[in-house]
């Protein structure tokens, strides 16, 4: 079981996914910060200085024991956004890789030189 699991992991998929993951995740902290701290400022304000991160509806007001009850919508809003900012990067990147594949098969196949080579010695033998 330890051979087929060291086989599994060191295949280049699987680590090629785990980079992505990684890289993903990093991404994704990234795309929060813009949105939370460079897209979200401007739309508050034109919306007459409103932060949605404090948009919240309480549920069960806070005691002397147990915090408030709340429902962060704010929040829900702010991820969304990150989400389609997100999508839109990923969108962009399958367009440029699936226009590169396009170019690469466009391309005419190389003929090596040797077959060329045999190629005319065949055509000429039988002439």
């Amino acid at each position: 079981m330890f051979k087929e699991f060291k086989e599994f992991a060191i295949k280049g998929n699987v680590i090629d996914m785990a980079v992505g993951i990684i890289i993903g995740a990093a991404f994704g902290k990234i795309v929060s910060s813009f949105v939370a701290d460079i897209i979200m400022p401007p739309i508050g304000v034109l919306l007459g200085g409103i932060d949605f991160s404090s948009f919240v509806i309480t549920l069960k007001k806070a005691t002397d024991i147990a915090p408030a009850v709340t429902l962060n919508y704010g929040m829900f809003i702010n991820t969304i956004i990150d989400f389609v900012i997100i999508a839109f990067c990923i969108f962009i990147l399958i367009k440029q890789i699936n226009r590169f594949k396009k170019k690469e098969e466009a391309k005419p196949a190389v003929t090596p030189e040797e077959v060329v080579l045999l190629r005319e010695i065949r055509d000429n033998l039988k002439k």
